[in-house]
C-alpha cells in the first residue's frame, strides 16, 4: 500500500474505537487499536518509523473491526496479536494475556486471579486492571471465605491454615464449614461476577457502618475504599465477554439487511476471552420469503462504512426485523452444518424457523436473545460490525470459476491441503488440512508419520497415496474433497497425481508454488492477481497445511528424554507439568521442595526423590 491507498481507505473508516489489521494476502502483518479509527489510521500514510514504513509497503489491504470502548479494543487487539502473531507487532507486545478470575473445577472450588485458567474452571474476565481485580477477590474471600490454596495443600489437613485465622477462608478442608454451605458461598461469588454487585457491596457497606459506629475509623476507611472498588468494578467496561460456568465457546451474531444482500457478523469467545471475529454475506430474502443462498466466509475484508438497516429493530410488524430473523435462521444452519457448534449462540432476534431452534436445542446449544446487560452490549457490537456494508466476493465461487477447466465449473466447497515437513530427511511427517466454504475445519485435520528420507517428491507421493487408499477403501470417515491442494510446484503435483492414478481416486488436484505464488494445474500454470480472493483462499489453505506439518515435525523432534525420566514416580504427564512450571531441568533442580509439591502429582516423597536424584 502507498500513502494514497492508506488515506483513501482511512476516509471510509468510522469515527469509533476499534482495531485495524494490515494484511499481505492472508497473513496479518500488524494489529493496532484506536480510540477513533478514522483519525488514527491516516498516520500510517507518512510513518516516522522505518519499520512501520516497511510494513505499510508490504501490506496489500487494511481491515478493521469496531468496538464499544477503548478497553474492548485493547483486549481484542491483544487476543488478535496472540492468535495471528503478526511480524511487526513482535517487538511491541509481550505474550502475556490479561488477568482472569477462575473458580476451579473442584467439589470445593478455590478462587484465584490467573492468566492461564485450568481445564474445567469457571472463568470471568478478562480484565485490564489487575490491582482492582485483586482487591475485589480479597474482599470476596473475606466476605465469603473462599479458599485460595492449591488442591495439594487442601488435601489431608488436620487443622486450618493461617488463612482461616486471618478470616480469608472458612476452612472447608477441616470441616469448619460443610461443603454444601461452602458451595452456597461460591454461588454468591458467581452472582457477583455475573453482575450482581450487591452480593459483595451490601456486606461491605454493613461492615463499614458497623466499624464506624464502633469508632474503628481506620477499618471503616479501608472498607470504604474496597466498596468504591467493588461498585466501580462492573461499570468499568473491562470485561470483553462473560464466561458462563459451563460454556467454553460462545458466538455472538449480528445481522444487517440492505436491499437484496445481508451481512452477518460473528464475534467468537473462548473461555471468556474475545478471540476472533468474521463477517459473512448472504442473499437476503424479500419480505416474507425464505433465504436460499449460502453464507460465504468473507474473513472481515474491506467494507464500506455506508451503514445498513437497523437490524436490532425487532418491534412487531417491523419488516426489517423479520428479514433479519430469517437471515439468522439460514446462517445458523448453513454455517454450523459442517463446523463445531459453540456452547451458546447470542442473537439480536430469535430465528423464525422453529426447526432451527429445535436442532440447536438437540445439540445442546443455548440460544439467548439478551434484553440488557453485557451480552446485549456484545450483540450491539456485532450489529455495528454487520452494518459496515457488503464484504468481499465469495472466494470459493471465484475459485470454481478460475479453475473451471479442472473443476468443470463446480464450486469447491471442500478443499484439502497437503504438505510435508522434515529435517534433512529425519522425522518426516505429512499434514492433511481441510477447509469448508473457505474456513478451517480443524476436526477434519489429519497428520501422518512418513518414511524417513530426504526426497520431497517421494514423501508427497506417500502422503497422498495414504489419503487416497483410505478413501477408496472406505476407511476415512470424511467426505471426499472437491479439490486437493499440494504445497509445491510441478514436481510435487506430479507425485500427487501419480498417487491418485495408482489408487484410482478421482479427485481434482492443483499445486501452489511458494516463490512466485503460481497455481500449477494439470493443464498449465495460472498467474492470478495478488489481490484475487481465490488466490488468497488457496494461500490460506497452503499456509495452514505448512503450519500443521511443521508443528507435528517439531513435536517429534523435541520429544526427547530428560533426566527426569529416570526419577521413580515421575511419569510423562508429571514430567510435562514440571517442565511447564519451571521451564527447564536446571530450574527443577533449583526449586525448593515446597515449590515442587505445588505441582499437581508431586507429593512430599516424590519431591524428596527429585531433590536426591537431581
Amino acid at each position: 500500500m502507498d500513502a494514497s491507498d492508506v488515506r483513501e481507505r482511512a476516509a471510509d473508516l468510522p469515527r469509533e474505537p476499534g482495531v485495524y489489521l494490515f494484511h499481505r494476502g492472508e497473513a496479518v502483518l500488524y494489529v493496532g487499536k484506536a480510540v477513533d479509527l478514522r483519525a488514527r489510521v491516516p498516520s500510517y500514510a507518512d510513518p516516522r518509523s522505518g519499520r512501520v514504513a516497511r510494513m505499510v509497503r508490504r501490506a496489500d489491504r487494511l481491515e478493521f473491526a469496531v468496538t464499544d470502548t477503548e478497553t474492548q479494543a485493547l483486549l481484542l487487539e491483544a487476543n488478535l496479536i496472540k492468535r495471528h502473531r503478526p511480524r511487526f507487532n513482535v517487538r511491541l507486545k509481550d505474550d502475556k494475556s490479561y488477568p482472569l478470575v477462575q473458580l476451579t473445577d473442584h467439589p470445593v472450588p478455590r478462587i484465584e486471579v490467573t492468566r492461564d485458567p485450568e481445564e474445567g474452571a469457571t472463568v470471568f474476565g478478562p480484565y485490564t486492571d489487575k490491582g482492582r481485580v485483586e482487591t475485589v477477590v480479597k474482599a470476596l474471600r473475606e466476605t465469603y471465605g473462599l479458599r485460595g490454596c492449591s488442591d495439594h495443600k487442601y488435601t489431608g489437613r488436620e487443622r486450618p491454615c493461617l488463612d482461616y485465622e486471618m478470616g480469608l477462608c472458612s476452612a472447608p478442608c477441616t470441616g469448619e464449614i460443610s461443603e454444601e454451605a461452602y458451595r452456597e458461598d461460591v454461588a454468591s461469588v458467581v452472582r457477583f461476577f455475573e453482575g450482581e454487585t450487591g452480593a459483595l457491596a451490601d456486606p461491605l457497606e454493613r461492615a463499614m457502618e458497623t466499624a464506624a459506629q464502633a469508632e474503628e475509623f481506620e477499618r471503616a476507611a479501608n472498607l470504604r475504599d474496597r466498596l468504591e472498588a467493588v461498585e466501580s468494578f462492573h461499570g468499568a467496561g473491562e470485561e470483553a465477554v462473560d464466561a458462563r460456568t459451563d460454556e467454553r465457546a460462545t458466538d455472538v451474531l449480528g445481522a444487517a439487511v440492505e436491499g437484496e444482500s445481508a451481512v452477518v457478523a460473528r464475534l467468537h469467545s473462548e473461555r471468556g476471552q474475545l478471540v476472533d471475529r468474521s463477517r459473512h454475506t448472504l442473499d437476503a430474502p424479500a419480505a416474507g420469503d425464505g433465504v436460499e443462498a449460502e453464507p460465504t466466509d468473507a474473513d472481515d475484508g474491506p467494507t464500506d462504512a455506508s451503514g445498513g438497516s437497523d437490524a436490532g429493530a425487532a418491534a412487531d410488524g417491523d419488516v426489517t426485523g423479520s428479514r433479519v430473523a430469517e437471515v439468522l435462521g439460514a446462517f445458523l444452519v448453513q454455517y454450523y452444518a459442517e463446523r463445531e457448534l459453540p456452547d451458546a449462540v447470542v442473537l439480536p432476534e430469535r430465528p423464525t424457523d422453529e426447526d432451527v431452534l429445535d436442532w440447536l436445542a438437540a445439540e445442546g446449544v443455548d440460544v439467548r436473545v439478551p434484553g440488557a446487560g453485557r451480552e446485549a452490549k456484545l450483540v450491539d457490537l456485532a450489529l455495528k460490525n454487520a452494518r459496515r456494508g457488503p464484504t468481499r466476493e465469495d472466494a470459493t465461487a471465484a475459485l470454481g470459476d478460475a479453475l473451471s477447466g479442472v473443476l468443470d465449473g463446480a464450486r469447491p466447497e471442500r478443499v484439502e491441503g497437503f504438505d510435508v515437513s522434515h529435517g534433512q530427511g529425519k522425522q518426516v511427517v505429512g499434514s492433511d488440512v481441510t477447509f469448508v466454504d473457505g474456513a478451517a475445519e480443524k476436526a477434519d485435520y489429519r497428520r501422518k508419520k512418513l518414511t524417513d528420507r530426504n526426497d520431497d517428491y517421494a514423501n508427497m507421493r506417500e502422503l497422498v497415496r495414504w489419503r487416497a487408499e483410505r478413501a477408496v477403501e472406505g476407511r476415512d470417515e470424511r467426505p471426499d474433497p472437491d479439490l486437493l491442494l499440494i504445497d509445491g510446484g510441478e514436481g510435487q503435483l506430479g507425485a500427487a497425481r501419480d498417487a491418485l492414478a495408482e489408487t484410482g481416486w478421482d479427485v481434482p488436484v492443483v499445486a501452489l508454488a511458494k516463490e512466485e505464488e503460481l497455481v500449477v494445474t494439470p493443464d498449465g500454470v495460472c498467474d492470478w492477481p495478488s489481490d484475487a480472493p481465490h488466490l488468497h483462499l488457496l494461500q490460506r489453505v497452503r499456509d495452514e497445511a505448512h503450519r500443521f506439518a511443521v508443528q507435528y515435525h517439531q513435536t517429534l523432534r523435541d520429544d526427547v528424554s530428560t533426566v527426569l525420566d529416570d526419577v521413580p514416580g515421575i511419569g510423562p504427564e508429571t514430567r510435562r507439568r514440571l517442565l511447564r512450571r519451571f521451564g527447564s531441568v536446571e530450574n527443577v533442580r533449583a526449586a525448593s521442595r515446597a515449590d515442587l509439591t505445588d505441582v499437581s502429582g508431586v507429593g512430599d516423597a516424590t519431591a524428596r526423590t527429585i531433590a536426591e536424584r537431581l
